[in-house]
């Protein structure tokens, strides 16, 4: 979870401790249930490892695939707490936390529950907002998978882990695989590859990213067809190119391990293209 700056106190006689939180890119703003957030409530999001969250890009006070991302608070919510999740609720909250004039940035949704009984809870984090990197990404791989795959949520440390090792080692990030061989996404985005005519996502398990979703819907406009299938660290030389996609767009990948891909830019213009034709969408 993020964590934030508390630089008020209260005097003991205070029943509640006021956090600032700073507008920086270094300091998001934070807001759980449309309220500025305080040590009492922070504490557990701040503590807890149990939760789910969606992450976007706004601009203008929309983003894109708005629909996908309340499909997806709205199904782990129900998952994992076993109660519904109002979408105008979230939609408020979002706005409530742009309203202040920032109309743009990177915005996180987070859901968690404080009791087996009491009402999720929606924190609400506005960051700076990000764009896709043009450099290539360079991926190295680990016998790792997420736990509820399927699911965008909170336990992130082993994610984490791997990709500061591969980052010690000079990659860019850690690519989650089966202890088979069987690729199922990088450690912050899922990834795609392309045999020369169609785009292959691995079907081991995976979180269905937003942008994964939008492309899978949008690709044929562009002239391409998608499938999932199996992919194994042992066929990466049957894929003439390969990329990463997430809440921040699309970028190519250049290397996996010790399989170099050549950067196909027709195809990333293709995909941004295709990604691209979505409308914006008012929150």
């Amino acid at each position: 979870m993020t964590s934030c700056h508390a630089d008020e106190k209260t005097s003991p006689s205070h029943a509640m401790t006021t956090v600032k939180i700073m507008t920086s890119p270094s300091m998001p703003r934070l807001e759980i249930n449309g309220r500025a957030v305080s040590v009492e409530t922070l504490w557990f999001p701040a503590l807890s490892n149990y939760g789910h969250y969606t992450a976007m890009q706004v601009r203008n006070g929309k983003t894109r695939g708005l629909e996908l991302h309340l499909n997806r608070l709205r199904a782990a919510t129900r998952e994992l707490f076993d109660t519904d999740l109002d979408d105008d609720r979230v939609r408020a909250h979002i706005r409530h936390a742009l309203s202040d004039g920032t109309e743009e940035g990177s915005v996180f949704v987070t859901v968690f529950r404080h009791g087996s009984h009491a009402e999720p809870s929606i924190m609400v984090t506005v960051g700076a907002p990000a764009e896709a990197t043009a450099a290539p990404q360079r991926l190295q791989s680990v016998g790792y998978q997420r736990p509820l795959a399927h699911i965008k949520h909170v336990g992130t440390f082993g994610q984490t882990h791997y990709t500061a090792i591969a980052q010690r080692d000079g990659f860019d990030e850690a690519l989650l695989t089966g202890p088979d061989g069987a690729v199922s996404e990088a450690a912050a985005a899922n990834i795609g590859f392309f045999d020369g005519t169609a785009v292959v996502w691995p079907s081991a398990p995976a979180l269905h990213g937003i942008t994964m979703q939008i492309l899978e819907l949008t690709l044929a406009d562009v002239g391409l067809l998608s499938q999932r299938r199996s992919v194994r660290l042992d066929e990466l030389a049957s894929f003439t190119a390969a990329f990463v996609s997430n809440s921040i767009g699309i970028t190519p990948v250049s290397q996996i391990d010790d399989h170099e891909f050549s950067v196909d830019t027709e195809l990333i213009t293709a995909l941004a293209q295709a990604y691209e034709s979505v409308a914006w969408d008012n929150i």
